[in-house]
């Protein structure tokens, strides 16, 4: 597993009835790919993950992998409340051939250490997947310190981050007490480019879905070292980028996805569609952008 570029966390598509839209879930993922992203992120807080059924997540899944054909990794989120549930979708996700897992700690429960700790051995434990784990302290409620990922550095799959503190500094520690044994990816978009310049090696992203090329174009422009050209793209992209810093960033980044023209607004219960001032306001950040987006 290369944990290396940026991987959309992908939204997942439904008609105005409530169903998966698959054509258009298969159009957004088609031009993510076209656009060179490095990996898929299925079932994470964007894609709705709990407001699916089962069998809709194992359809996603089972599609996704057959659509994207190997050409880049496809990677299942686990966000349980129970470590059986987790176990059977680090299995499931096996059967179905996702390249990895990227799993929260567990969801609801407010863990203590020793319990996140030996929620995540257990399923690292359980499955031959490589996984990520998810640091979103913001959002969870829950620390993955340091000093845990000390204790699960013994787990050989364990071999990502999604860093999502919010502390740049961070980057620095976790580097400074384990050099490369993790890969630090940032799963904050408003961060990203500050974090990769620290060391990050990929970036979890949100607006991707929308604008793929220009994320994609701000990674590859920082590994080649042309930051001037970067921050140029970044400081455009910024206010778009935090759309996906708030509780509503669903609704935000498919409303963004439905004036690209590669999605729809359409969330499910109890989601609903933006409406009035706020759909307004969102609406004038996404057509400014749109207007001023940059040649590439």
């Amino acid at each position: 597993m290369n944990w290396y570029g940026v991987f959309p966390a992908v939204t997942t598509k439904f008609h105005p009835d409530g169903s998966l839209d698959m054509d258009l879930f298969f159009k957004n993922l088609d031009f993510q790919l076209d656009s060179g992203v490095h990996g898929i992120i299925l079932g994470g807080t964007l894609g709705e993950s709990s407001a699916l059924t089962t069998e809709e997540k194992i359809t996603l899944t089972r599609e996704t992998v057959k659509h994207v054909n190997g050409k880049v990794p496809v990677i299942l989120n686990i966000a349980e409340g129970a470590t059986q549930e987790a176990l059977f979708w680090a299995a499931k996700a096996e059967e179905l051939g996702a390249s990895g897992l990227m799993i929260l700690p567990p969801m609801r429960y407010a863990a203590d250490a020793r319990e996140v700790v030996t929620y995540f051995k257990t399923v690292a434990n359980a499955t031959s997947l490589p996984i990520m784990i998810y640091n979103n302290p913001i959002d969870y409620k829950t620390l993955v310190t340091v000093e845990m990922f000390e204790e699960l550095a013994e787990c050989e799959n364990i071999q990502a981050i999604k860093e999502s503190t919010r502390d740049i500094s961070n980057v620095t520690r976790m580097i400074n007490r384990f050099g490369d044994r993790y890969k630090i990816l940032c799963g904050v978009d408003t961060l990203a480019m500050e974090e990769l310049l620290m060391g990050s090696c990929g970036w979890v992203a949100g607006l991707v879905c929308a604008f793929p090329k220009e994320t994609v174009t701000i990674f590859n422009l920082v590994q080649e070292g042309k930051i001037e050209e970067a921050k140029k793209i970044y400081r455009w992209f910024l206010p778009l980028l935090e759309l996906d810093i708030h509780p509503k960033l669903v609704q935000y980044i498919k409303l963004a996805e439905h004036h690209c023209g590669v999605g729809s607004e359409h969330v499910r219960a109890p989601r609903l569609a933006l409406i009035g001032e706020e759909r307004e306001r969102i609406e004038r950040v996404i057509t400014d952008g749109i207007s001023k987006r940059p040649k590439l």
